[in-house]
């Protein structure tokens, strides 16, 4: 009777080990699975203390601005793609009317910034390549180009709009941030239209048109 007492009482403690040791196994499984970085760590890191100060915000925006609407003119006279040149003319349209509202969101801060009058060394260069880009290629140069600047763009403006220390210009950056989002969606459309990944055919200009024949 003791013996089958005392073999209850094992089986019983093993059991109990047993569980303990898968509890401790799913609760490490657990912690790594947490430890695990986001899928999209870009969007959790905090704004760099300097992106999130006007001064440097005020200089991307308008270095941003200045890039836009040169890129559009170069595409403007180069390109033979009718939905690229419509694009371009939206380009120089709505930048053009960025750096206006940058300017009067600045006077309405109060703050004493004044928005670079030219580009610099990085952003020449930029506009350099595109200029002497293929002609075959312009098309699909441009609009590449057109995506990453305007993601940049707009992860810029989010950072500021959501982190900026000056609120007149952060209601600035949350307004701006709505159209170069549309910027971005159409750059996306038309880049995939002109490197064959749309179903859609890009609208060619007549002087392509000519070529083709």
């Amino acid at each position: 009777m003791i013996k089958r007492t005392l073999a209850v009482v094992a089986c019983v403690a093993l059991l109990a080990a047993c569980g303990k040791k898968a509890d401790e196994t799913a609760n490490t499984a657990g912690n790594e699975v947490a430890q695990q970085p986001d899928a999209h760590p870009a969007a959790t890191i905090p704004t760099p203390a300097n992106e999130a100060a006007a001064p440097d915000f005020v200089t991307k925006m308008a270095m941003s601005d200045m890039y836009e609407v040169a890129a559009a003119k170069i595409a403007q006279k180069r390109s033979t793609n009718a939905e690229v040149k419509k694009f371009a003319a939206t380009m120089i349209k709505d930048h053009t009317k960025s750096t206006a509202d940058l300017k009067k969101a600045i006077g309405e801060s109060g703050q004493t910034l004044t928005p670079p009058a030219d580009m610099d060394d990085h952003t020449k260069g930029q506009l350099d390549d595109l200029t002497k880009a293929d002609a075959k290629d312009f098309d699909k140069k441009y609009m590449n180009d057109q995506v990453d600047a305007h993601q940049g763009a707009l992860d810029t403006l989010q950072r500021y709009a959501n982190d900026g220390d000056v609120a007149a210009i952060k209601a600035f950056a949350s307004a701006t941030a709505a159209a170069v989002q549309g910027h971005y969606d159409m750059a996306k459309t038309i880049r995939d239209k002109v490197e064959g990944k749309s179903d859609a055919n890009p609208t060619k200009t007549p002087e392509a048109k000519a070529q083709t024949k």
